[in-house]
């Protein structure tokens, strides 16, 4: 793909835009970076940008520079459905997302994973299992490390693990992983797409440039999964209840069964250190770290994906039996006074909620809310009712949760985490859970959903030496 001299349009000026427009930039073409937010939001990436000689335009979308543009590369931060790409479009200039610049440049295998949840610990799951079978590889994508950034450098890994999100899938052309997995499509990000069938359409994507020695690994039991998986023409390994005679992995209330057929790295493409054949094998699932029905799912396809790409069963056992997780997902913080406290603030959709409820057996106060994405909060209805002892709301939700679930249990409404935990500590009793889910984003209060479960793990941190000093 030619570069040198081209004019490039780089749209959002994120860690993605940045990484973009940094490797454009080396290869002589040139660029300009356009974001909506103004110089004053967007802090010292600015200055770096322009002492590299990059174009700037801040504060709005110009059409006249769109236009004027050979190429249009998008961040996933932004939707491709905005009005400039959309001119653009229609006057033949190529829109390319940064997954898909990046990967006409990769000649290694990618195994790339998406799903509405679930998706950074099954890929962190599959890098370190690829790892543990001395192989060398790049984790990126999604996860915080742009796929754009390890084309940047010098390319040496013999596996890329990408994960990817429906933005990203949004804007590929010919993006071909050699294995790809679907963890679930529930309903999410309906603020960005018209309808539910248009988000489950883009994950779909994954699949579309598969030919048939390729392998897709799909979670079965997701009814619309199952359904849209029909025509793939790649093989299909299924997880969590494949049939006896059937590629992929069983789950039940003891063990993982697998059934792997074989890798899509043979030796000629990883050196000779490693055989094809195929893996039969079982674990005790009470070996698993993970916690939740619904990580044991993940640790079904990530099993099946880091097979696919070669790795050794031994190294597989391994992950399994170490990897507790990663923050903000169920983390256990904290007891507190006989009162279990866990930061989930990663559940940023109604799903993941329902999910991680589902862990837990005794009573719950819950601690629910952020920026609405247009989620259907009713579908919490019965869980809320046989779960949650008191539910507690806050941010720019809390309206609209409350009006959904407030007739299912004690409800109240917090304006700050720091209200939230002593609205909590106050209704909680020995045995209970104080849980932190929010089912929406986090970017009416905080940066991100790690600054919001940073703040509750600081909150609950105070509330233990409240207790402490009690006694």
């Amino acid at each position: 793909m030619k570069l040198a001299e081209k004019k490039v349009v780089v749209v959002g000026l994120g860690k993605t835009g940045m990484a973009t427009a940094r490797f454009l930039k080396k290869r002589g073409a040139v660029v300009v970076v356009s974001d909506a937010a103004t110089e004053s939001k967007l802090g010292a990436a600015v200055q770096i940008l322009r002492e590299m000689g990059v174009g700037l335009e801040l504060g709005q979308h110009r059409l006249s520079t769109f236009m004027d543009a050979q190429l249009i590369v998008i961040s996933p931060g932004v939707s491709h459905t905005i009005a400039p790409v959309q001119q653009a479009c229609t006057h033949g200039i190529p829109v390319l997302g940064e997954i898909e610049l990046a990967s006409r440049f990769i000649t290694q295998p990618i195994v790339a994973v998406t799903g509405t949840n679930g998706k950074t610990t099954t890929t962190e799951l599959v890098g370190r299992m690829l790892r543990g079978s001395q192989m060398d590889v790049f984790v990126g994508g999604n996860i915080g490390n742009p796929l754009i950034g390890y084309v940047d450098e010098p390319q040496t890994a013999e596996v890329i693990v990408a994960e990817l999100s429906s933005f990203q899938l949004d804007t590929i052309c010919t993006f071909r992983p050699a294995v790809g997995v679907l963890l679930n499509i529930t309903a999410d990000h309906l603020d960005r797409y018209p309808n539910f069938e248009a988000y489950a359409a883009s994950k779909m994507r994954l699949f579309e440039n598969q030919q048939p020695e390729d392998i897709a690994i799909l979670n079965s039991s997701d009814r619309r999964v199952d359904s849209l998986a029909q025509n793939i023409r790649s093989q299909k390994w299924i997880y969590p209840n494949a049939a006896v005679d059937q590629q992929g992995a069983a789950l039940n209330d003891q063990h993982i069964f697998l059934h792997a057929g074989q890798p899509v790295l043979r030796q000629d493409t990883i050196g000779g250190r490693r055989s094809a054949n195929t893996a039969n094998w079982s674990l005790d699932i009470t070996r698993i770290k993970l916690r939740g029905r619904h990580n044991l799912e993940n640790a079904c396809a990530a099993s099946l994906a880091a097979l696919a790409a070669g790795a050794q069963l031994q190294a597989v056992r391994e992950a399994l039996e170490h990897f507790g997780g990663l923050p903000h997902r169920l983390e256990y913080i904290a007891t507190v006074e006989g009162v279990e406290y866990f930061n989930d603030s990663k559940a940023t959709n109604v799903d993941a909620v329902i999910q991680a409820l589902a862990y837990f057996a005794g009573p719950v106060v819950l601690i629910m809310g952020g920026l609405d994405k247009g989620s259907d909060f009713a579908a919490l209805k019965n869980v809320t009712r046989q779960s949650v002892k008191e539910l507690i709301v806050m941010g720019n939700a809390a309206g609209r949760i409350r009006s959904a679930l407030g007739s299912q249990t004690q409800t109240t409404a917090a304006a700050s985490m720091a209200e939230a935990l002593d609205n909590a500590y106050r209704a909680a009793a020995p045995g209970d859970v104080v849980l932190l889910s929010p089912g929406c984003a986090s970017f009416d209060m905080y940066a991100n959903y790690a600054r919001r479960g940073e703040d509750f793990s600081r909150q609950v941190a105070r509330l233990q030496e409240t207790a402490e000093g009690k006694g």
